[in-house]
């Protein structure tokens, strides 16, 4: 009788030795073919590919006045399986002047994919940066004990001057989403953070190189592999010139000291941006080094927020600065004349509403209404424009209309510097006001918008370039930082003409009111300077004193700068905005201060704001 017992053994037997030949040529599959571990390894033994960072570009300011500029410095670099249980740590963290913990906790953040996506035990990595020529002294003299080990050469920022800091920026070591988002980054890498170093990082910061050397057995460099063919030279960043003169610069923020505001001044007929002030600001030279991380802390928790960029970032209202832009908007639509006088009886008085003015003569018409910043004038003017039926329609379109000539004057919307982080500012609509009203206004419910009060809001650098389109009688270019990039055009969006809704002719009126003010109304200490100014002045309301605000340009004909100035609490427009931006517009036309300018220069930077505790 045949013994099945004995053929269900043989199935199960050969059942078995065929799932371990799978099993082992599944393996085999993964090592050779899908798995690339011994590949590396392999590599790892044979080559060492050190990577060669490019000089990252160096920066000018408009006269070739070298800005920023690099130094260098040297990385430890380390190969994670080439140093496993073949150091000595001790003697290592006594070169290098660390805790064992802080080793530790080094090596434990290589490892970490969250902080070092793409990790390989393979390949090298970033142990510590920006290594002194005295650190690495000591360190070299030791290296050869410590297996896994070596110092790669690369530069690091250093910036000239203590001046200009939230328009060059800073560059600082990449973030798990840096990486994510360029192949280009790897972990310990360097990226520009702010400024012009963020937007113009991939023009700064050029192409790495490669070098390929070949180790023996004990894994000490041979030499380059194949004598070099294989190698790739980084090729440095491009260089920036910047349209900053650093010493308007450097007078700017010698001007803001113990203040809170902005400074900007416009090239008009380029839209380069001459100064760019925000204070309080920093020393750019804090931001470089190991310490960087500590010192940006300090500064983020700093209660007056150095870091934050006023000039772009601040939104203001512009005070009786605006009343240009409706004089352009009310003659050109026709709602007034050069000859239209309106009443002003120490403000607008109608119906039980009353928005104060200072005494002066009236009624008057608009130059002189914009010389003696009258209220009561822009008032009637908006007044009348919102509720002329018969042109408009409603009250609805009026005041859309209204919008559109702010909007085509740079107001509401981003104007597109080449700085990270600009704010948009808010200009209102008809639906604003329909979805705060209930469709229920008119024109004296948003009577304060006329004298830049109410809902608008603007940044320093957009009143800066309405003085601009002043200048220029009715076009901009957009405000650009960067002049000149190495070896490639700059962007068109900074080349282009950009025309407003406002007539050519209205433009000369408001000219002439500015130039007006300079001469003998709210400007009248412009009076003094040899060239002919022309400025507006404005004292926009606040919960706590007023802010002082200035724009005007220089010369009135051809003109060649044009200056925004606002100093939070400052009071009357006269009392820091105009001393502020004539001395501002002496030093670019002239390229220096006279000695009585140089002397209310001193006793501007001395004048303290006493703004208390409370956080900014």
């Amino acid at each position: 009788m045949k013994d099945h017992s004995l053929d269900n053994r043989r199935y199960v037997i050969g059942g078995m030795a065929t799932l371990i030949v799978v099993v082992y040529i599944v393996r085999l599959f993964i090592l050779q073919i899908s798995s690339d571990d011994y590949k590396k390894s392999a590599d790892s033994n044979a080559f060492l590919k050190k990577i060669e960072f490019p000089s990252r570009g160096v920066i000018t300011d408009r006269n070739g006045q070298l800005l920023v500029f690099n130094q260098p410095a040297y990385d430890i670099m380390v190969v994670m399986n080439e140093a496993r249980g073949r150091l000595d740590t001790l003697e290592f963290c006594q070169t290098l002047n660390i805790t064992r913990e802080e080793f530790d906790q080094r090596m434990a953040n290589i490892k970490n994919p969250a902080l070092n996506r793409g990790y390989s035990r393979f390949t090298e990595q970033l142990f510590m940066s920006q290594l002194s020529d005295k650190e690495f002294s000591v360190f070299q003299e030791k290296l050869y004990r410590f297996p896994g080990f070596h110092v790669q050469r690369r530069s690091i920022r250093q910036y000239q001057y203590p001046y200009a800091a939230h328009v060059l920026g800073d560059v600082a070591e990449v973030s798990p989403a840096d990486i994510e988002s360029d192949n280009y980054y790897r972990s310990g890498d360097y990226i520009g953070k702010s400024g012009v170093e963020r937007s113009y990082e991939h023009q700064l910061r050029g192409e790495k190189g490669v070098k390929i050397l070949l180790r023996d057995a004990h894994g000490r460099i041979q030499g380059s592999y194949q004598n070099g063919a294989l190698d790739r030279r980084p090729k440095p960043g491009k260089n920036l010139t910047l349209a900053i003169d650093y010493k308007l610069q450097a007078l700017g923020e010698r001007l803001m000291q113990n203040k809170i505001g902005s400074i900007v001044a416009i090239e008009p007929s380029t839209g380069e941006v001459l100064c760019m002030v925000s204070s309080p600001t920093y020393d750019p030279r804090l931001m470089t080094g190991r310490q960087r991380s500590k010192k940006h802390l300090e500064l983020s928790r700093n209660v007056w927020k150095p870091l934050y960029n006023r000039s772009i970032m601040g939104l203001y209202p512009p005070g009786s600065t605006f009343k240009t832009s409706q004089g352009l908007t009310f003659l050109t639509e026709g709602i007034i004349t050069p000859q239209t006088p309106y009443p002003c009886a120490h403000g607008f008085n109608f119906r039980g509403l009353h928005v104060g003015c200072h005494g002066h003569a009236a009624p008057l018409s608009l130059v002189p209404a914009l010389s003696t910043s009258c209220n009561g004038f822009f008032c009637w003017g908006l007044y009348y424009m919102i509720g002329n039926q018969g042109k408009y329609g409603s009250v609805q379109n009026a005041m859309n209309t209204w919008r559109d000539y702010m909007v085509s004057m740079g107001f509401g919307y981003k104007l597109g510097i080449d700085l990270p982080g600009e704010k948009r500012g808010l200009i209102p609509n008809a639906q604003f006001y329909d979805k705060a009203y209930r469709g229920s206004w008119n024109g004296l419910t948003v009577i304060s918008i006329s004298i830049g009060q109410g809902e608008v809001l603007l940044t320093p650098l957009q009143i800066a370039n309405l003085g601009a389109t002043i200048a220029n009688r009715g076009y901009y270019y957009v405000p650009h930082v960067v002049r000149k990039v190495q070896g490639e055009p700059l962007d068109t969006l900074y080349t282009r003409k950009h025309y407003t809704k406002a007539s050519r002719s209205s433009y000369e009126y408001v000219v002439q009111g500015m130039r007006a003010s300079a001469l003998g109304g709210t400007c009248k200490a412009l009076a003094n300077y040899d060239f002919m100014a022309c400025g507006k002045t404005g004292t926009a309301q606040n919960r706590g004193h007023d802010h002082s605000v200035f724009m005007g340009f220089a010369p009135m004909d051809n003109p060649q700068i044009a200056v925004a100035v606002y100093v939070e609490n400052g009071g009357w427009g006269a009392t820091y905005g105009v001393p502020i931006g004539g001395l501002i517009m002496e030093q670019f036309i002239h390229g220096k201060l006279s000695e009585v300018s140089e002397k209310r220069a001193n006793d501007i930077q001395h004048k303290v704001i006493n703004y208390g505790t409370t956080e900014r």
